[in-house]
């Protein structure tokens, strides 16, 4: 059974149940996200004793930003459609991914998921295959170098990816052009203090390799077949793991149903999991067997 078979086979009233969107659940969710990273930031600010050991966990939860965003793009973390999009547009800067650019691609990728050759995620090639590869793909280099072309290229050049709609390129440009003049700013701050290079830049780059893995488990090493409870993967992580993710890691259940919000997601585990066909119990045991499978 596919994904289309298993949701018409769910009641109406279940489905209109999974797809009820929450500005509380919403709002809730994102001041524990935003009171972990607080929690974390302070001691790096204020240089309290030991504050180097906070660099990776404020570097993980920022980047795992990328997760609300994600979602935002889909209107479904808070039930105001405003708000989505305020949010969206918020965590642009600490990711360095412009949101209205973001959405399209991310639209593009829910229809030709895993196609080699129309899913954007794989526009610049496969994912890793030998141990070189996958290195530099947990590095972040890739996204990094990615994401600034992108940006300036949208800024400055010209916009003819054919997912990024004409009606949407002027405010996609001027999206860019803000992201360039703010990060701009903040690079100049460093001439007098040196906070945006501990509180962002530092831990940006130690977290980033955290989410590539748990990017990589989303479709690494899925058939590239329609059905989206194949070609995606759902990865049963820990409490913690599915906070900070935004219960994305019941990855195949949001490609099957992506109008479902996180909040409702484990329900909709339930009625999905015996269908599921690419699972894996934790990232760990995910990057072993991945590991396993790589060339030299």
């Amino acid at each position: 059974m596919d994904h289309k078979a298993a949701l018409a086979a769910l009641p109406a009233a279940r489905k209109e149940a999974l797809i009820e969107r929450s500005d509380r659940a919403g709002l809730i969710h994102l001041a524990g996200h935003l009171a972990l990273i607080v929690m974390f930031a302070l001691p790096v600010a204020l240089r309290w004793p030991g504050w180097p050991l906070a660099l990776l966990p404020l570097g993980i939860l920022t980047v795992f930003l990328f997760t609300l965003s994600h979602e935002c793009t889909h209107y479904t973390p808070f039930k105001t459609r405003w708000l989505n999009d305020a949010v969206g547009h918020a965590v642009s800067l600490p990711l360095m991914l412009p949101f209205t650019w973001f959405r399209y691609f991310h639209l593009a990728h829910h229809k030709y998921t895993n196609d080699p050759i129309r899913d954007p995620e794989l526009e610049h090639g496969p994912r890793p295959e030998t141990w070189s590869q996958f290195l530099i793909y947990l590095s972040g280099w890739g996204y990094w170098r990615g994401m600034a072309g992108a940006i300036w290229q949208t800024a400055f050049g010209s916009i003819d990816a054919p997912y990024l709609p004409a009606r949407q390129h002027g405010a996609m440009r001027r999206e860019a052009r803000v992201l360039l003049t703010l990060s701009a700013l903040i690079l100049l701050s460093l001439i007098w203090t040196p906070l945006a290079l501990w509180l962002w830049i530092v831990p940006s780059l130690l977290g980033q390799p955290f989410l590539r893995l748990y990017l990589l488990a989303e479709h690494g090493r899925c058939p590239p077949l329609a059905n989206m409870l194949e070609n995606s993967r759902t990865t049963y992580a820990g409490w913690p793991v599915r906070f900070i993710a935004w219960n994305m890691p019941f990855h195949a259940e949001h490609h099957s149903f992506p109008n479902v919000p996180f909040h409702k997601l484990p329900e909709l585990n339930r009625d999905l999991a015996p269908l599921l066909q690419s699972t894996a119990p934790s990232y760990p045991t995910f990057a072993k067997d991945y590991a396993k499978g790589l060339r030299p």
